[in-house]
């Protein structure tokens, strides 16, 4: 089946184009949220159609390829575009691959982008990709990030930014890892578009939760 060899071809482009990465945004993280966007999908009842598993998988692998935080040069934008390209993928699919990819983001959220309507293989794509950014492989996730980028723990004196603009959210303004959570980490639960995401989400909520509440009770030396 030549969509196999197109899939195998993607996992080989995450491999190399993400080798440098640090692990919050690495492979590891690719292959989890490929197998969790496929899992949503069955129970949202879209493998009934072969053409939709093939947009959710190909859209999951390649979600990251080229991502901003990460750019060493512009042209690594296009990766993606180019390889889609080459694998002789039907204008339609790739059309929705592409959409998928660049609608994802929390910043485009920010702007009103995610506000607009959005095909099933949109939602299971962006929900699985969500669902890895909390919970307890979000957690090990968010301090991997902050401290690649040497941000503090925390500083009670620097407030989280509760009404963020799709600017200030991209700036590398002063933040600090644990104001993440409330920046963003914690808004997902809510902005999760498929059933089977949020019910995922909301035990992922709670194991945030547990740990930001003894984390400020240890940060204060009563626990």
């Amino acid at each position: 089946m030549a969509i196999r060899g197109t899939v195998k071809r993607a996992e080989q482009l995450v491999e190399t184009s993400m080798k440098g990465n640090d692990a919050s945004h690495d492979a590891s993280h690719v292959w989890r949220v490929r197998d969790l966007a496929l899992s949503l999908a069955r129970e949202e009842g879209l493998s009934s159609n072969p053409d939709s598993m093939e947009i959710v998988e190909l859209a999951a692998l390649l979600h990251d390829v080229g991502d901003y935080k990460y750019l060493r040069d512009p042209s690594e934008e296009k990766i993606v575009e180019n390889f889609l390209e080459e694998e002789g993928i039907a204008e339609s699919k790739k059309i929705k691959i592409l959409s998928i990819i660049k609608g994802m983001g929390f910043k485009d959220e920010l702007a009103g982008v995610g506000n607009q309507e959005f095909p099933p293989e949109f939602g299971v794509v962006q929900d699985a990709d969500r669902l890895d950014a909390i919970g307890a492989i979000g957690i090990a996730r968010c301090f991997t990030f902050g401290g690649n980028r040497n941000r503090v723990l925390h500083d009670p004196a620097i407030q989280p930014r509760l009404d963020l603009s799709k600017e200030q959210y991209m700036k590398k303004e002063e933040q600090t890892t644990v104001n993440h959570f409330h920046e963003k980490l914690l808004k997902l639960k809510d902005l999760m578009k498929t059933k089977a995401g949020l019910r995922r989400a909301e035990k992922r909520h709670k194991v945030m939760e547990e740990f930001l509440k003894q984390f400020y009770a240890e940060w204060d030396g009563k626990a």
